[in-house]
């Protein structure tokens, strides 16, 4: 009985000697997790850093419209943050002046999905579709941009969106965004843009005095504005005021005569002087 006791405690009782080496193994683990975590903050801390260096560097070129040393600083960051936003839209801007339009619209993309509300990436991403001519995407990206109360500058989305719905034949909706552009405007080089933009829908529609109004005002706010010149010399055209056309025509083409709108100035003068 006294062995079968002893048998019993040797199998089921307490030993000390293993529980002494299972909570060394243990703390040895717990120490190998520590510095391995340490490491791995401080490796994330350094590829952080990396990241913003070329970032900051990146974003100067872009500045500096270097676009080419602009890419090599960008894409070298985004192997240090692949899911930094900013690397993202600055990557899209350095696309686009190097005239890979796709690629721009991806990295628009991307930067606009990694930040749900990044204003400035959707305007840009709405400039890109407008320059292709896809107006209902460039306007969906517009308003994406606007959702966002934060929004520092609201009113260039207003007037590119009025620019696209213009571009559809929209001239009324046009108006509306103009209207809202202006009423929003802190930068005061934006009005005189809004003020041509709502004399061309005018036009369009056939609301000639309208339009004259705003192409004068456009032209008032900066006197060499040589597209609202330009329609000044059509709308007085269009209303038989040949004197008036004269003088429009003949400011377009003594501020910018080998320019598109000198040339069809020239071509107006002719015509009229016939």
């Amino acid at each position: 009985m006294a062995i079968a006791k002893k048998k019993r405690k040797a199998t089921c009782g307490y030993d000390r000697s293993q529980h002494g080496k299972w909570l060394a193994c243990a703390t040895v683990c717990l120490a190998i997790l520590i510095v391995a975590s340490l490491l791995s903050c401080a490796g994330s801390q350094k590829r952080k850093e990396l990241a913003e260096n070329h970032l900051n560097i990146g974003r100067a070129y872009v500045e500096g419209e270097d676009y080419t040393a602009a890419l090599k600083e960008l894409l070298e960051a985004e192997k240090y943050a692949p899911e930094n936003p900013t690397i993202h839209y600055n990557l899209a801007v350095a696309f686009f002046g190097k005239g890979y339009n796709e690629k721009a619209i991806e990295e628009c993309e991307t930067a606009v999905r990694i930040k749900p509300d990044y204003s400035t990436a959707y305007h840009f991403l709405g400039i890109l579709y407008y320059d292709r001519g896809q107006y209902d995407k460039a306007i969906a990206a517009f308003s994406s941009a606007l959702a966002n109360i934060l929004y520092e500058t609201p009113e260039m989305s207003l007037y590119n969106m009025g620019r696209a719905y213009a571009s559809k034949g929209d001239y009324q909706r046009a108006l509306t965004k103009y209207q809202e552009a202006a009423a929003k405007a802190t930068r005061p080089e934006l009005l005189p843009l809004i003020e041509k933009e709502m004399g061309k829908a005018n036009y369009a529609q056939g609301d000639i005095d309208s339009a004259i109004g705003h192409f004068k005002k456009s032209t008032e706010l900066v006197p060499n504005l040589v597209e609202s010149y330009f329609w000044l010399g059509e709308c007085y055209s269009r209303q038989k005021r040949i004197a008036e056309a004269r003088r429009a025509y003949e400011m377009v083409v003594k501020l910018a005569p080998g320019s598109d709108f000198g040339l069809k100035a020239k071509q107006a003068l002719q015509l009229i002087n016939i």
